[in-house]
């Protein structure tokens, strides 16, 4: 059995304090967690914000009502016991990775926090023979399920139609910001640089083992290069395009993955089959930029297809000339 799960508790095995204890440490991390969602929120949704601020508060309630139960049945001195402590208790996603993930994954994981701290109120009611307790766990249980109806009330409060539109404005220019025009150039500088050297080594050679080194060479270091410059050039401070780490991570991936499209097609030892391959996962990635282009730039996509795959042709037919020669 590995350490870390042979020294938990099981919940069954824990007493009527330790439950008491367990329950106070979760609303005082619950409470934290709403307000790092309300400070990470603040800036661009404002309005959201306050929603997490008004549900922090509410466990701030609970947390004080729990103490006060632990002080009349088992005095001042509250044991240490977290959710880690115990085995199978409902955990929770690091904070920094739903926040990554934006407006709407903080409000999917607020839910499924509501819908995990029901259940563990349900479970620790079953659990206590002491009225009060009893009485005390099932109104939070209550309270927890009755968190969505909170959170709209809350949402009545401050998101009218108007903000909520503004702030899914802003929710979308940020991923597009951070996420995809990054993301968008790597795409296109790994789809489009990498041509050349890959179809003028595929032809000079007629080795596809060859080739396909050269494309892996030229794709990861395009990718470590883009990431790099991509880091460096903004910190996001100023220009609100958010994190350079996000906006470096994108841009290097997949610049990395668009030189890979057409070089892992010379893992296939015949020539021409992996050439014509190379060929069709080329036209297919130049029209899926194309058409990003067109989803997420409101670029027209004839422009956005012209463009692409006028400037993909020549260089294609730059490597094809080359290795040729």
């Amino acid at each position: 059995m590995l350490p870390v799960i042979a020294n938990r508790k099981r919940f069954k095995d824990l007493s009527e304090q330790e439950i008491i204890a367990l329950a106070i440490s979760s609303e005082e991390d619950d409470a934290r967690i709403y307000r790092q969602y309300a400070e990470h929120l603040r800036a661009d949704f404002p309005d959201s914000a306050k929603i997490f601020e008004g549900m922090a508060e509410e466990e701030d309630g609970h947390r004080e009502a729990l103490i006060s139960l632990h002080k009349r049945r088992f005095g001042d001195v509250i044991p240490l016991i977290r959710r880690e402590h115990v085995s199978g208790y409902y955990a929770r996603n690091p904070v920094w990775l739903v926040e990554n993930l934006g407006l709407e994954r903080i409000r999917e994981e607020t839910h499924a926090m509501e819908k995990g701290a029901e259940s563990f109120y349900l479970k620790a009611a079953e659990r206590t023979q002491d009225a009060d307790t009893r009485a005390l766990l099932g109104r939070l249980a209550a309270a927890e399920a009755g968190h969505d109806r909170r959170a709209s009330e809350l949402e009545g409060e401050h998101l009218d139609d108007e903000t909520r539109s503004e702030e899914e404005k802003t929710a979308h220019r940020q991923f597009v910001l951070t996420w995809v025009q990054p993301g968008l150039a790597g795409l296109m500088d790994g789809s489009v640089s990498t041509l050349a050297p890959i179809f003028a080594t595929a032809f000079a050679t007629q080795n596809t083992h060859t080739t396909f080194l050269v494309g892996l060479a030229a794709s990861v270091g395009a990718g470590i290069s883009m990431g790099f410059t991509e880091a460096a050039s903004d910190d996001g401070e100023l220009s609100g395009r958010g994190s350079p780490f996000k906006r470096g991570l994108a841009s290097g991936v997949m610049t990395t993955l668009g030189g890979l499209g057409h070089a892992l097609p010379y893992l296939i030892p015949h020539f021409w089959t992996a050439t014509i391959i190379a060929m069709v996962v080329v036209f297919v990635e130049l029209w899926t930029i194309a058409w990003i282009q067109k989803k997420y730039m409101n670029t027209p996509f004839m422009r956005a297809a012209f463009q692409v795959v006028f400037g993909g042709a020549l260089v294609f037919a730059a490597g094809v000339l080359i290795g040729g020669g």
